[in-house]
């Protein structure tokens, strides 16, 4: 998802309507991955862990796409963010 909604950003002077037919191509593939995902985790976690589980690898894979493929600068406070939201998944998993 982050390349099909972040990735044209590198593409500014393609038309919209392109970019949001491409993007939304690259979305139903992982969207078919996704709910498959889904409906077999929730047979070992509740809906809410799934969803924790799946914002700490989306924010994973976005800081190493900014990084990477839009060549933004990590800085500090990205890190502290980080830092909060896997103290939010801790409290997720404890029981």
């Amino acid at each position: 998802m982050t390349f099909a909604w972040y990735g044209h950003l590198k593409f500014k002077s393609e038309a919209l309507w392109k970019v949001i037919l491409i993007s939304w191509g690259i979305a139903f593939f992982e969207y078919c991955l996704q709910v498959p995902a889904n409906r077999y985790g929730h047979a070992q976690f509740s809906s809410a862990q799934l969803k924790i589980m799946q914002e700490v690898i989306t924010l994973v894979v976005f800081a190493v796409f900014s990084v990477w493929y839009l060549n933004e600068p990590f800085r500090w406070n990205y890190a502290v963010s980080f830092g909060f939201i896997l103290l939010a998944v801790y409290f997720m998993f404890r029981y």
